[in-house]
């Protein structure tokens, strides 16, 4: 362990409160990744299909709605890795907006950070002052909210089974002063363009160099994975959230963290960046099969909707109101769409009857509705 390409070892107190953290090596590596004729092919894989994509988000007229839609389900399976027990529709019922399910309020906030960190990215370069604040968004208010939202620590942490010590840790990252360090060398290595390598391998080097650093005592996980889309949307590779890397981590979790681990133990960064750069192009193609279902079902209601004679305005209304919010209840919506109760009403019984929009079960004696087909085609992944 602790090999010298990837770090060192450092050994900290004495005694029987001896323990030895993980100093990792600054990016990029030293000797340079070596692309092999599978990494070569995995990296050009990966690129094109991150352009096929990218490519559809410029063409399609709703993709803004899409986006923000899958912007939601990154930030519920990234959590869910993190043991968040939360399903799609706990985060798209209205009736959750202000309960007290600490395990929504998480995916919530995980949604609130990226739209921060998106829109920081116009005033302010990819830095530790930008990641900061986009915990603090992150944490406000859930579990882990005491733990220094939005401040790097100042203590010891490690990574372990539930109830482990550091004395039976998985892994131990850099104290508090070589995290500083490390941190410092992160951030210039993000904004330096003269490293020669693809925007996608510097992505995969960023996210194991952070998730090795562990700079906060809660939140790493979360913010790592983020880092990789704000990474790339700032290398221009990716113009939008389009890309839901989580769908693909989750899936392969252990495996996930094995690959990022045997970076440390072995100095194999070949391994990893291999698993990421397949990561990358299975969530392209999920994705772009995804835009594609849901163009489809969006022209294939749109026409339903222009049989609806006189109705079909305010149908086409609550419609496109069901693209942002696909579980409504009608009293919300009227006030969000400046319509009268009945007249909402009304409009829904018409997709009711189109097979559009279904009842679900009633919550709190509010009558809510589902754009079901809409949702199915999101959840993949989710479950």
């Amino acid at each position: 362990m602790g090999n010298l390409r990837s770090g060192t070892f450092r050994s900290n107190l004495s005694g029987e409160a001896a323990y030895k953290s993980f100093i990792p090596s600054p990016l990029p590596p030293v000797p340079e990744i070596v692309m092999d004729e599978n990494l070569t092919k995995a990296l050009i894989a990966a690129n094109s299909r991150l352009a096929v994509l990218e490519e559809l988000t410029s063409k399609i007229p709703d993709m803004a709605l899409f986006v923000s839609m899958y912007v939601r389900k990154e930030a519920l399976m990234s959590s869910q890795i993190e043991g968040t027990q939360a399903t799609l529709e706990d985060v798209l019922d209205p009736m959750d907006s202000s309960n007290a399910n600490k395990n929504v309020a998480e995916v919530i906030n995980y949604i609130r950070a990226t739209e921060y960190a998106i829109n920081r990215l116009q005033t302010l370069p990819l830095c530790t002052r930008l990641i900061k604040e986009t915990h603090a968004v992150l944490m406000n208010g859930v579990r882990g909210q005491e733990r220094n939202p939005g401040e790097f620590r100042h203590s010891q942490n490690w990574i372990g089974s539930q109830g482990s010590t550091i004395k039976n840790a998985r892994y131990i990252p850099p104290c508090p002063d070589d995290m500083v360090t490390a941190l410092s060398d992160l951030e210039k290595y993000i904004n330096n363009d003269n490293d020669g390598y693809d925007s996608l391998i510097k992505a995969a080097l960023i996210h194991y160099q952070f998730e090795t650093i562990h700079p906060f005592l809660d939140g790493n996980g979360r913010i790592g994975r983020l880092l990789i889309t704000l990474y790339l949307i700032e290398a221009k590779v990716i113009s939008s959230p389009a890309l839901y890397i989580s769908y693909f981590l989750k899936r392969n979790r252990i495996e996930y963290y094995d690959r990022l681990t045997e970076v440390r133990n072995k100095g194999n960064y070949e391994q990893w960046i291999l698993f990421f750069l397949t990561a990358v192009r299975e969530c392209a193609d999920d994705a772009i099969a995804t835009v594609y279902a849901l163009s489809a079902l969006h022209e294939k209601n749109v026409c339903l909707i222009n049989t609806l004679g006189k109705s079909r305005t305010n149908a086409r209304m609550l419609f496109d109101y069901l693209e942002t919010s696909p579980i409504i209840d009608i009293s919300q919506t009227s006030k969000s769409l400046g319509l009268s109760f009945n007249t909402v009403s009304a409009a829904v019984k018409k997709l009711i009857n189109s097979g559009i929009l279904v009842q679900t079960e009633n919550r709190n004696r509010n009558r809510t509705f589902a754009y079901s087909q809409y949702i199915d085609i999101l959840r993949n992944g989710t479950e």
